[in-house]
């Protein structure tokens, strides 16, 4: 696992706008974000950025837009906290604080020219919404793509639109599973790892990536390899309480290494001998 080696400028906070907002659900809101004087925020699916509310703190996101679009990018806020809860408060035209980015995001250099089984577990379809676009915009450069959400009930399932444009694609296979159904529901009901074993798919070619809660991974992970998929395929975004993003602050520790430096995304073969890991 290699370590981040950051620039001077992502040390700083950068003074940053809202551009606007949405509710996504009750407790989940998405903000577009552009950096002052016009400048643009490098970065790769799968890495998040730390934001500033003067005089309330600061927290970990995970960046939910594609850089193919880099004018500006967007995050996907739970309201859980001091932080986020003020964050929710804020409307378009409100200023904020970025750090970042920070962390390794999904490799999308080895991810090219392969299979990909998504699979997101609730708010995880929040950074895999910057990988899934990321790979809409470049369609040809991977092969077979197949998509699986589970999420609570109905109404907590995120981007129902884009989703249902997902959904009509006829180069994406897209599945999703409610835990509890509404009476209206017409869709599959059960864990998301019973969608697991329906997939079709080619593991020598195939690389899973997978995010969600923590309690998800390692009955996913049983399916993953059920399947044949191999340990170094298997892709794990970790989320941990990240304070400083940039390896002093210990916080985000697991073991030996830094999930804000070495992660958050990891090969399963590289950490399925941490139990603190899952």
């Amino acid at each position: 696992m290699e370590r981040t080696h950051l620039p001077e400028s992502n040390w700083q906070t950068r003074p940053a706008r809202i551009l606007r907002t949405r509710q996504m659900t009750e407790h989940e809101k998405l903000f577009e974000i552009s950096l002052g004087g016009g400048r643009t925020l490098d970065y790769e699916p799968g890495q998040f950025v730390m934001i500033s509310l003067f005089g309330v703190g600061e927290i970990p996101i995970s960046i939910a837009s594609s850089p193919t679009h880099r004018t500006s990018f967007e995050i996907c806020v739970r309201a859980v906290g001091k932080v986020t809860r003020a964050l929710h408060r804020l409307e378009a035209g409100d200023e904020l604080g970025i750090r970042g980015p920070y962390g390794h995001g999904f490799p999308i250099r080895i991810l090219e020219g392969n299979d990909l089984l998504i699979i997101a577990g609730g708010l995880g379809i929040a950074p895999l919404r910057s990988l899934i676009r990321y790979v809409l915009d470049n369609r040809r450069d991977f092969g077979h793509t197949h998509i699986l959400l589970g999420c609570r009930t109905p109404g907590d399932i995120l981007f129902a639109d884009e989703i249902d444009g997902w959904r009509k694609r006829m180069d994406v296979h897209w599945e999703c599973t409610v835990d509890r159904a509404a009476p209206e529901w017409t869709g599959q009901v059960g864990r998301i790892t019973t969608l697991i074993p329906g997939v079709d798919m080619e593991a020598e070619r195939t690389f899973a990536v997978v995010v969600g809660p923590p309690v998800m991974y390692k009955f996913v992970i049983r399916e993953l390899l059920a399947k044949n998929i191999p340990e170094h395929q298997i892709l794990l975004s970790l989320e941990r309480h990240m304070k400083c993003g940039m390896g002093k602050c210990g916080r985000c520790q697991i073991h030996n290494f830094y999930c804000c430096q070495e992660g958050p995304v990891f090969n399963y073969s590289d950490v399925k001998w941490m139990p603190e890991a899952f």
